[in-house]
């Protein structure tokens, strides 16, 4: 399903220009949401916490310091603000590892294509990012095309509003003819760009029989140069490739559908990360077919997704039961950016993961899977202050993942649905 990375390809510098024109309407569209300014320091009270871990912490008292979590039991008093959030679930905001931030309805309701003026499609991309970052999700993996690093640098480099942004850039299509100095230079030219991490596609679409585009040799040459520049790999990979992509060295393997046990197997001991998806992007194109139809996807290829469902279960399941680093991964294209949370429905009604376990693939998992376990993911001094809350307890009821009452990204407060601070 990720194939939507083929994305919009404009020249680097047309969209550099077209976000720095576009600061002031988007700054007037999302600046004024935000709740509040980072404060030198804030204290936020809990009754019921989920560590990122898999344990819960009872009656924390979280002091947050510059952007930081300074510690777990604050004193009472003292001159910090302090928010009320007894009778939340508090929680280190989520990670996905895998969405399209670049793909969105346009001005007409209609899947954007590479004809969209530039200025619209950097809002659409703006809006997918403050989207996310209201649902809990205070880091985002996107996969991606070039269109989506302006955003990346305003969020890192000049206090825009939105969730953390990692990104591929444009992907590294299937290609069994490219050659091993070739495929070298694909690696170099995404880090020159600027990239996070390598995208690959070693199988075509789903849609289209999810036949292999690389072979293992390639990947292995793809993925050993990524981590000779200190570059993660993830891999779009279906059926057997899913197990050639594990023994070539690549790091996160995501889809997995029509592999077999032993695929699995070959995932776990290269201790590789697997993203299935069970929860939205299927169902989200289906929700949206008219929208899809129109941007060039076949009826034929509707159905495909419709029918083989169960089967992107049936591997989930068998992650899930292999003691698979199964991490948090949506996939997330137009409609869907906002909706990540109902991939952890999908998770324990369909692949026996258990709440906590769901959880923690989008908390220290994934922090793991980026590499970024020293500072996300936990509720744990010197970590990022990224803490959400949400109404309900997602261990007893899953569903509470929807209802996120409370986000805050390195410190700064940007939604609070509950008491004024006081």
């Amino acid at each position: 399903m990720g194939e939507w990375a083929n994305g919009r390809m404009g020249e680097w510098g047309d969209w550099v220009n077209q976000i720095r024109q576009m600061r002031l309407v988007v700054c007037v569209m999302f600046c004024a949401r935000v709740v509040g300014a980072q404060t030198s320091r804030m204290v936020l009270l809990t009754d019921r916490a989920i560590d990122g871990h898999g344990g819960v912490l009872r009656g924390a008292r979280i002091a947050v310091e510059n952007g930081r979590i300074a510690s777990l039991d604050a004193p009472p008093g003292g001159a910090a603000a302090t928010i009320d959030l007894r009778g939340y679930t508090v929680l280190p905001g989520w990670i996905d590892t895998h969405v399209h931030l670049d793909s969105h309805f346009d001005r007409n309701g209609n899947v954007a294509g590479r004809s969209e003026p530039a200025a619209d499609a950097a809002l659409g991309i703006a809006d997918n990012a403050w989207k996310s970052l209201m649902a809990g999700f205070t880091t985002i993996q996107s996969v991606g095309a070039l269109s989506e690093a302006p955003i990346r640098d305003a969020i890192r480099d000049r206090g825009f509003p939105g969730p953390r942004v990692l990104t591929s850039l444009s992907p590294i299509q299937g290609d069994s003819s490219l050659s091993a100095d070739s495929l070298r230079a694909l690696v170099r030219r995404r880090k020159d760009q600027g990239a996070d991490l390598i995208k690959i596609f070693a199988s075509k679409s789903q849609r289209v029989g999810a036949g292999p585009t690389f072979t293992e040799e390639q990947l292995r040459v793809l993925c050993s140069e990524a981590a000779s520049l200190d570059l993660r790999t993830m891999v779009h990979a279906y059926r057997s490739q899913a197990s050639a992509a594990a023994r070539a060295g690549c790091r996160q393997i995501e889809h997995a559908t029509y592999g077999t046990q032993a695929d699995i197997d070959a995932m776990v001991k290269a201790g590789a990360f697997v993203g299935p998806q069970v929860g939205l992007v299927v169902q989200n194109y289906l929700a949206n077919k008219a929208r899809y139809l129109a941007s060039g996807m076949t009826e034929e290829g509707m159905q495909i997704m419709e029918r083989d469902l169960s089967l992107d279960f049936a591997i989930c399941t068998m992650a899930v039961k292999s003691g698979a680093k199964v991490v948090f991964s949506t996939d997330a294209t137009a409609g869907a950016h906002g909706r990540n949370a109902d991939e952890f429905i999908g998770r324990v009604e369909h692949c026996g993961q258990s709440p906590m376990a769901a959880l923690v693939s989008a908390n220290s998992l994934a922090a793991e899977a980026i590499g970024m376990k020293d500072r996300l993911g936990a509720l744990a001094p010197g970590y990022e202050a990224d803490i959400i809350a949400l109404d309900g307890d997602p261990l007893t009821d899953i569903t509470a993942v929807r209802r996120v009452v409370f986000v805050m990204r390195g410190g700064v407060l940007y939604k609070w649905s509950g008491a004024k601070a006081k």
